[in-house]
């Protein structure tokens, strides 16, 4: 079997028609939800780029792996999905974004050529590389923000768009009436067409490079197609551009409550530029519509790549999966992007098809366990047939789930933010290492931890599914907060790092030492079979005690 393993970038988990979106009509998300399971609570490990992929791609938490925000670098070492399928017989190939940084100090220090296959590997986030492309080729006065080379770029110029920087002039810009670039980067132009043919935007590009790769492939293998969009900037080519419009545009999910006396952290995100631009009617009118056409794209092409699976007989032994990295705020709760815990920012779209019979009794049915995004390296693992090395992957697979069975699962699932690097620390006088979030969420109640000296955030959204009502605010609710803390501290003391041995291997360590001539604190002997202590025992081969000295054989003698 092989597995195609999709990720949207800033993907909201309500934004499909399947998952209940009012207008937004999804049929190539919904078909492959009708074929599998969708799993409608699960939780990314960090509501941040890097931080969250590098949970997926590892299996572990934020803050086992360490880097917990966009650019820090996964140390070399790490386990990843690459590692743990090719020692299960599958190769990992990546198609699109990770927003991985390689770890070149570790790197230097161990030798390691990025040049070579091992050192390849590290440097690109245990994957093979097909096509790597992260998407944002933003340009400034200091040159470009990444500084790896854009495969899109290339295919671009080979189709006839001119510049240095097709990304920015043609595919993430409109033209306005002025004949002037429009660029994608101002959040007015959102409603204008992207300057380019559809057929040569981000997603149909990207597409085409999964088809190409499926075409050559031949060892059984997974396939992480990792799309830039429906991320930033939000502008999209004709028709998609005009899909939707301002009567498409929901009310945004926020209350003026939210704003009164707010937790430290969660007022200086409502104060920061992207917060307040979505907090501007105008702006969700245009940005919103942008991003469902963008959305409505992403589907079309889904739609395209299960065509080709189906066409080529591939799709009766593809396991396939479809997920993001988070989601996106929107303008609710008073904020724009991602970050926080809100569910718009950190529940995630979950579909799993798994073509195997054993699956066929959960087909087209919904899943509500909690569930957390490390738990699909997990899945990966087992789908392989290989065994879960639970002391390495945190996650667990869903596996038991796709099969109908009912599994002992989590009671909460935890996230986390490192906004360290951000203008909120520094606004609220944090050193870094002061700088960090928690989530714990056990389906009921939702508590965001702070350190730094903060109180915590509660949520409870049975009575409040929209997270308006802080009940820690108040200062009440002391016991379900002293639970959600039991959980925090449960989960902090996990073993995160034992990460070379595993449970099997320390119990096969017992007694081996002994059997390899280790007896200390022997009182007598009699503790232990006589085996262990043939070695040990019979006649003395020679005396230097008292000036004698003589062998076995003299002694027979």
């Amino acid at each position: 079997m092989n597995i195609l393993f999709i990720m949207y970038d800033q993907l909201r988990f309500d934004y499909l028609s399947c998952a209940g979106h009012p207008h937004l009509h999804t049929p190539n998300f919904d078909r492959v939800a009708a074929m599998g399971v969708r799993f409608t609570n699960a939780y990314a490990q960090s509501p941040i780029c890097g931080a969250s992929r590098m949970c997926f791609y590892t299996g572990r938490y934020a803050s086992s792996h360490g880097a917990q925000w966009n650019g820090f670098p996964l140390r070399v070492g790490e386990l990843t999905l690459g590692d743990h399928l090719r020692a299960a017989g599958m190769d990992c190939w990546l198609i699109g974004k990770t927003h991985m940084r390689a770890d070149s100090a570790g790197m230097a220090r161990l030798g390691l050529s990025p040049d070579s296959v091992i050192g390849a590997r590290q440097a690109e986030c245990g994957f093979d590389v097909f096509t790597r492309d992260d998407g944002l080729w933003g340009e400034g006065p200091d040159g470009f923000y990444d500084s790896l080379r854009s495969p899109y770029n290339e295919y671009l110029k080979s189709k006839g768009y001119d510049g240095d920087n097709p990304w920015a002039h043609y595919a993430n810009a409109g033209i306005d009436e002025d004949g002037q670039m429009a660029t994608g980067w101002i959040l007015g132009n959102a409603d204008r067409a992207a300057n380019i043919r559809e057929e040569d935007s981000e997603t149909p590009w990207l597409t085409g490079e999964a088809i190409r790769f499926v075409e050559g492939a031949e060892r059984p293998w997974c396939a992480h197609v990792s799309y830039i969009k429906p991320h930033w900037p939000y502008i999209v080519p004709a028709p998609y551009h005009s899909m939707y419009g301002p009567n498409h545009v929901p009310q945004a999910t926020r209350s003026e409550i939210e704003r009164e006396n707010p937790h430290p952290v969660f007022g200086a995100y409502m104060d920061n530029a992207v917060a307040r631009a979505f907090q501007k009617d105008e702006v969700r009118r245009k940005v919103i519509p942008a991003y469902m056409g963008l959305i409505k794209q992403c589907d079309d092409q889904l739609g395209r790549l299960l065509g080709f699976l189906e066409t080529t007989g591939r799709l009766d032994d593809t396991m396939i999966v479809l997920t993001s990295d988070h989601g996106d705020y929107l303008g609710d709760h008073w904020l724009g992007e991602k970050d926080l815990f809100h569910d718009p920012s950190v529940k995630i779209p979950l579909i799993v098809y798994d073509p195997r019979a054993e699956a066929d009794e959960t087909r087209g049915t919904v899943c509500d366990a909690l569930v957390e995004s490390i738990d699909v390296a997990a899945t990966f693992v087992d789908a392989a047939g290989g065994d879960v090395p639970d002391h390495i992957i945190e996650g667990r697979s869903l596996l038991p789930w796709i099969r109908g069975e009912s599994p002992d699962w989590r009671r909460f699932a935890v996230s986390e933010f490192d906004y360290s690097p951000t203008p909120q620390c520094a606004r609220l006088g944090l050193r870094p290492r002061d700088a960090r979030l928690f989530m714990v969420f056990d389906g009921r109640h939702k508590l965001m931890h702070a350190e730094g000296g903060f109180r915590p955030m509660l949520f409870d959204l049975k009575n409040d599914p929209d997270e308006f009502h802080d009940l820690a605010k108040a200062g009440s609710n002391h016991a379900d907060i002293d639970r959600l803390y039991g959980f925090l501290g449960q989960w902090g003391r996990r073993l995160a790092q034992r990460v070379t041995k595993s449970e099997a291997d320390i119990e096969a360590m017992r007694g081996r030492s002994m059997r390899r001539g280790i007896l200390p604190f022997l009182a007598d002997g009699s503790e232990v079979r006589d085996e262990l202590l043939a070695k040990y025992t019979g006649p003395a081969r020679k005396s230097f005690i008292d000036g004698t000295s003589w062998n076995s054989s003299q002694q027979d003698s």
